[in-house]
């Protein structure tokens, strides 16, 4: 349980203000980008993975029963500017058109540990708008389960100061996390700088998105089906997509 210390991690600025939505023509079917909860379930170390057992089981038993219980921050989840901000939203209040909505995927190929630069983003495409999802297809996610996986690429403070600028609303990575890979991080000290500029401006995180390369390079609209979880830094999330056109 949390202490009544002083109170750390105050300093969220509020929600960017949000344009109105263009309208769109789906392109396409709806793609599932979540990975399922079980024990497999991409997550940190320092995170325990998930239980679930069957607590009543046909035909023994009039119906099938299951409990489950997990981390938030395991598996495809969203973090909640509470996350790191004691004066930001919990997750069920933060406002449902945070989580759906038009935007785009940027296939980026990358070695390994690299980094993610602005560079990078400003020569993705297709172009980005105000009030966009921004979702990354680096092909990390098909390493799940394997060493690989913690190799994923991150971003830059400067490349995450470059996102919050540009207005968007929700942004999406088919890795861990957008801070550095545990392996890269100073054994003191860490404090997730990137997850700080990104949700101190109310620019939701999601973190172990699965497989967006059917969208990479498209227009796509997005719903974030995530838990309403009272007083939580975040919530699992099952998350889909489908490409769009322009009406």
């Amino acid at each position: 349980m949390c202490d009544t210390a002083p109170p750390r991690g105050t300093g969220w600025r509020g929600w960017i203000d949000l344009p109105a939505p263009s309208p769109a023509i789906p392109a396409g079917p709806w793609i599932d980008l979540s990975h399922s909860v079980s024990q497999a379930t991409p997550r940190v170390p320092m995170f325990p993975p998930p239980t679930i057992r069957r607590l009543m089981c046909l035909p023994a038993d009039p119906l099938n029963v299951t409990e489950f219980g997990m981390v938030v921050h395991t598996g495809t989840h969203l973090d909640a500017p509470f996350h790191f901000f004691n004066d930001g939203p919990t997750f069920e209040a933060i406002p449902p058109e945070r989580l759906s909505g038009a935007g785009v995927v940027w296939r980026l190929d990358l070695p390994p540990d690299s980094l993610i630069e602005p560079h990078h983003l400003k020569a993705a495409r297709p172009a980005l708008r105000p009030g966009d999802v921004l979702a990354f297809d680096t092909g990390w996610s098909d390493f799940v389960g394997t060493d690989a996986y913690d190799h994923h690429p991150c971003l830059s403070l400067e490349a995450a100061s470059w996102i919050v600028a540009q207005r968007v609303k929700l942004v999406a990575f088919d890795f861990a996390t957008p801070d550095l890979p545990v392996h890269r991080r100073p054994a003191q000290g860490f404090d997730w700088p990137v997850h700080q500029v990104l949700l101190k401006d109310g620019v939701l995180i999601c973190e172990h998105l699965r497989g967006p390369r059917p969208l990479a390079g498209q227009r796509a609209d997005f719903v974030f089906g995530a838990l309403s979880l009272a007083g939580a830094d975040g919530a699992p999330a099952r998350i889909f997509a489908r490409p769009v056109r322009e009406s």
